[in-house]
């Protein structure tokens, strides 16, 4: 019995095989669509906000 999971962009079923070429998601249009979800802040990872003001390494202006 193969295992199936839902897309997680539209919910569609789709088999755990190597067959499934963008699992877990059902196409490529539904991986672009939940890349573009992280990309546009539309999901969040909990905790606190880190200080993102320069680069590791990048040298202080003062």
């Amino acid at each position: 019995m193969t295992t199936e999971v839902k897309c997680p962009s539209c919910g569609r079923k789709v088999p755990w095989t190597d067959a499934s070429r963008w699992r877990p998601f059902c196409s490529e249009r539904c991986k672009k669509v939940d890349l573009g979800a992280w990309a546009s802040d539309r999901y969040v990872i909990p905790g606190a906000p880190l200080d993102d003001t320069s680069s590791p390494g990048e040298k202080g202006s003062d």
